[in-house]
């Protein structure tokens, strides 16, 4: 990959600094699939076991900032001694396999070029290096799991639109993607690296289907979907993130399973109630959709909730065992 020289990179950094500029270009339309609803009707059957069976696949492993997935202003972090350091994390996808409709995967995994992500000529040098893919472990990439399962994609539901959540997108090529409203459309300075990326891992999509969320009768979320019109998923609208940001509840024979996506990156932060930092686009309303989500779960201990990189399971980030080493603070 080229190599940018300090005067290039400096410019570059300054330019992305006075402008905000759109996290995507590419095409979006309305999503043809699924049926306003809302949160009273999804908790009236929360309880009662569904059609859709239920996988959760670890794509890669990771380690990037802690600042950036914990608010470390946050009184309740900043009580806890939580300082910023390198936080290891999973990338995760989620195949929902459905009677009727098929396969659908939350989030799209990781493609197979990252296996050498230095050849991987998708990513542009400044988000190589800022995001450190170097350092991903994959386990597993997209098409690798799709051809070990014979398995034909119906179509892929996006939590959102950062990196790590569509570089496995150039392993499904024309399936049918979905995502909530104003993710490309999301102004920031950072996009100004990260949208050349963005677009080249986003470009054998086709249009990006965006979900045409309505206000939720019941008030508790920004909007709630039916996607299939039988009550077996829900996209739930989370907003702060970014501007579309969505959770899923999808209801299985083993119970209902709550897919939070970033909303709550780590076991910290959602056992804290603590919303993600500086990755965040907007952070007080990131900690409101928390809280909320936060308290579905409460009133449901039975509702199994998967976080976006990390696993309630198993506590992989490095952040527990820093505390430990840290004196108690009255």
């Amino acid at each position: 990959m080229r190599a940018i020289s300090p005067p290039s990179l400096f410019a570059s950094i300054m330019l992305a600094l006075s402008l905000g500029c759109a996290a995507s270009h590419h095409a979006v339309e309305p999503a043809e699939l699924g049926a306003a609803s809302s949160s009273d009707a999804m908790l009236a059957l929360i309880g009662v076991p569904g059609p859709v069976e239920f996988e959760k696949v670890v794509a890669a492993d990771w380690a990037v900032a802690r600042s950036g997935m914990i608010n470390l202003d946050h009184p309740t972090a900043r009580s806890a001694g939580v300082e910023d350091g390198e936080e290891s994390i999973q990338l995760y996808f989620y195949a929902l396999h459905h009677p009727r409709f098929g396969t659908f995967i939350v989030d799209s995994g990781i493609e197979t070029a990252f296996r050498d992500p230095a050849g991987n000529d998708k990513v542009g040098a400044l988000v190589e290096a800022a995001m450190a893919t170097d350092r991903l472990h994959v386990r597993t990439t997209t098409r690798e799991w799709i051809e070990a399962n014979r398995i034909e994609l119906a179509g892929v539901f996006l939590t959102h639109i950062h990196l790590d959540h569509i570089m496995g997108l150039p392993d499904v090529a024309a399936t049918p993607v979905y995502t909530g409203p104003g993710e490309t459309a999301a102004s920031a300075a950072l996009n100004a690296f990260t949208r050349g990326t963005t677009d080249r891992l986003l470009a054998s999509a086709g249009p990006l289907r965006e979900w045409r969320f309505s206000a939720d009768p019941s008030g508790r979320f920004a909007g709630v979907i039916d996607v299939f019109g039988d009550a077996s998923v829900f996209a739930i609208h989370v907003p702060g993130h970014s501007p579309g940001s969505t959770a899923f509840l999808v209801r299985t024979p083993s119970g209902a399973k709550l897919l939070v996506g970033d909303a709550s990156h780590t076991v910290w932060g959602w056992e804290h109630d603590v919303e993600p930092g500086t990755f965040s686009l907007d952070q007080p309303t990131s900690a409101a959709s928390l809280a909320t989500l936060r308290g579905l779960a409460g009133q449901l201990p039975e509702l199994e909730v998967h976080l976006g990189h990390q696993s309630l399971e198993s506590t992989n980030g490095l952040i527990l065992a820093d505390l430990e080493k840290q004196p108690a603070m009255n």
